[in-house]
């Protein structure tokens, strides 16, 4: 069976080299809001390399207060930290106005 190869011509249509166009490019990166950092999982600066990220671990949503480090130019978690459930969180919170008054009569 004979091949029919046919040599396909080069468009010179166009004089750019930039190759095919994207027709979706990915979508723009969210600027920075506050002290909350573009990133994968939300996360919120608190000082520094201390951050509160809101992570799934095992198929569970968890509140991560850490302090992080850096390795080869990767932010990791470290071992300093705290992880609570929603709920916990959401109690931590609802105790927040009690908290800052025993705050203010100690500071």
């Amino acid at each position: 069976m004979p091949k029919n190869k046919k040599k396909q011509e080069s468009s010179s249509s166009s004089d750019s080299d930039d190759g095919p166009v994207d027709r979706n490019p990915p979508p723009e990166k969210k600027a920075k809001t506050g002290n909350r950092t573009d990133d994968k999982e939300p996360t919120w600066v608190l000082q520094g390399k201390k951050l509160v990220k809101i992570r799934e671990f095992k198929g569970k949503l968890y509140i991560d207060i850490r302090e992080f480090y850096e390795k080869n130019g990767e932010l990791l978690p470290g071992k300093k930290g705290i992880s609570m459930t929603p709920e916990q969180w959401r109690k931590l919170m609802s105790l927040g106005d009690e908290i800052n008054e025993t705050l203010s009569t100690l500071c």
